[in-house]
């Protein structure tokens, strides 16, 4: 019988939504290859001064161990922008240059865009060594495969979506009352600040029926915690386990992200898995997946369009049930793991 390839999986670990892929892309892939996962590196926790060293220390520890790991038959690397890319570009380049593997390069993050148009000859540098060194660049959606076609060249860049298990979420699509989500981190970025003034401004609006649950820790816990305080129908959950989280997901009608900046995120397509209608923003690879019948899209930062946008959700439940059916047969066809996993196994194949 003819051995398996070994893939390395390389990333960070407590990342969100790229930990998140890299668990799934193992899970999926470990009974048709040999799946090994590199995941030495964390993301750290303080501020300042205190998070740049523990952010260079466990680089450094990283890229040290790195070169101690079985070769393998290919290497599959992880990277978003700025710190993230510069330890890809290790693995990426050892791994080509040293164990002469085919290298995939995988780009997530929310500011990969403004990355590329820095104006530092330096990065730019960088950037031309690494994507002149991998076999193919993974991007997730078209938006991305037009910018980073710029310097890989067309034929290495291939278009691959973030994806979900639709099986494991089982949607209930409740309308009495219409149920808001937002599972996130409870970061400026993520847009929690203006859907809790959004939540105040409803609150403050006569005749709607609707309650709220926000799950996810960060710095602006607090507030959430003081405005689930005030009102009966809104809860804060704080962190959710993987299977909380979907179960949550799986009981709400309106899955709301009026984030700053993504790439594709995972979140609003675990939304979508459990089928809720879709409000958030206009940014990165969002537009091509949120058109009109699966929700709508608000200007990043404006709290009070964010609330007119769920007052009008919340005043026509039907039309939120119709988007949220709608969103659960996109997932099912389009984004599942399934697919998505036949996708990177023909890729490697190729690559090999």
């Amino acid at each position: 019988m003819k051995p398996k390839q070994t893939l390395l999986i390389v990333g960070p670990k407590g990342t969100g939504g790229i930990d998140r892929y890299i668990t799934e892309q193992r899970r999926y892939l470990e009974d048709r290859m040999d799946v090994r996962v590199y995941t030495r590196y964390t993301a750290p926790k303080g501020e300042g001064l205190e998070l740049a060293a523990r952010m260079l220390l466990s680089s450094l520890i990283a890229v040290v161990l790195f070169p101690f790991q079985r070769r393998p038959d290919i290497v599959h690397v992880h990277s978003s922008h700025t710190y993230s890319f510069y330890r890809a570009a290790f693995f990426t380049l050892f791994s080509k240059y040293v164990w002469r593997v085919p290298v995939v390069l995988h780009i997530h993050g929310s500011s990969f865009d403004d990355f590329l148009a820095t104006d530092s000859r330096a990065v730019r540098r960088l950037q031309s060594l690494v994507f002149d060194a991998v076999d193919d660049v993974v991007v997730l959606s078209e938006y991305w495969r037009g910018l980073v076609s710029r310097l890989a060249g067309e034929e290495k860049v291939h278009v691959m979506a973030n994806a979900v298990e639709p099986a494991e979420y089982d949607p209930t699509y409740p309308t009495d009352p219409v149920h808001l989500v937002f599972v996130s981190n409870l970061i400026e970025r993520k847009g929690i600040r203006e859907f809790l003034d959004a939540i105040e401004i409803l609150e403050s609006t006569p005749g709607l029926d609707f309650e709220v649950s926000i799950g996810g820790r960060g710095p602006h816990a607090d507030r959430a915690e003081a405005v689930a305080a005030a009102h009966d129908n809104v809860s804060y959950l704080g962190f959710l386990s993987e299977e909380d989280k979907r179960d949550l997901i799986s009981r709400g009608t309106v899955f709301v992200l009026p984030t700053y900046a993504e790439g594709l995120p995972i979140a609003m397509l675990e939304g979508m898995a459990g089928g809720n209608a879709i409000v958030t923003t206009p940014v990165g690879s969002i537009p091509e997946v949120i058109t009109d019948d699966r929700g709508i899209l608000v200007a990043p930062g404006d709290a009070e369009e964010l609330a007119r946008a769920l007052a009008r959700l919340v005043s026509n439940p039907e039309e939120a049930v119709r988007m949220g059916r709608t969103n659960r047969a996109v997932i099912e066809e389009r984004y599942s793991w399934q697919s998505n996993a036949d996708e990177l196994v023909a890729m490697y194949a190729e690559a090999a």
